[in-house]
């Protein structure tokens, strides 16, 4: 461990730790479960833009207090098309973030939208929200993260990219480099290699230009 050190001292590297646990994934053992729509295809190329949804909930520490930040992505672009973020964990913090994704024009009517089993998700008011809006709930298994795994291995990025990077003493900071990283970084100028290399915002205009093309032609 000594030459390692030394070495990446020499390097002027350092590590990433990962920081405190929390728990997010809260089960309602008595609440409804939804048949699971997607069964692990992610891939960009089975959906559209606006017509396969996933979403999480993970938490940021900061210095005055945790913060929670639920997304909402596309399946087909791996844009994250809504977000919300607040200081507790509620079933509105989901609904917020799906209502960005809905009103903003990145899910389409009669979406799927897949989540865990989290409390949030299987609220009354989020599964009201989804109803009366035509968005069709879908939920993996419960305990297995690979049945969320697209929705996970955004919120990995952003805390190894961003998060584990520097040391948030204000919730207002933190909303701030949320923010830039979702909007400025990582939808515009981050590439996938699941898009061939592209942005989300690249493939997103692909898809519409495509279908516009088609429609031109038709």
């Amino acid at each position: 461990m000594g030459l390692v050190a030394d070495l990446m001292r020499e390097l002027g590297l350092a590590a990433i730790q990962k920081r405190s646990y929390k728990r997010t994934t809260v089960v309602d053992e008595q609440a409804q479960v939804f048949t699971d729509r997607l069964e692990r295809d992610f891939d960009p190329d089975s959906y559209a833009p606006g017509q396969a949804l996933v979403g999480d909930i993970t938490y940021l520490r900061t210095g005055q207090g945790w913060l929670y930040l639920a997304t909402v992505i596309d399946l087909a672009t791996r844009m994250v098309i809504g977000w919300q973020i607040a200081e507790r964990m509620r079933a509105s913090l989901v609904v917020d973030a799906l209502e960005m994704a809905r009103t903003q024009g990145g899910a389409t009517a009669g979406a799927i939208f897949h989540s865990d089993h989290g409390s949030q998700y299987t609220s009354d008011e989020f599964t009201r929200y989804c109803s009366e809006n035509g968005v069709f709930q879908s939920m993996g298994r419960t305990g297995v993260c690979w049945d969320n795994a697209a929705a996970e291995s955004f919120f990995a990025t952003l805390k190894n990219e961003m998060y584990y990077q520097q040391v948030f003493e204000t919730r207002g900071r933190a909303r701030l480099a949320v923010a830039e990283y979702i909007e400025v970084f990582y939808n515009r100028r981050r590439r996938h290699s699941a898009l061939s290399y592209r942005t989300p915002v690249q493939a997103w205009n692909d898809h519409h230009g495509a279908a516009e093309d088609l429609v031109q032609a038709a």
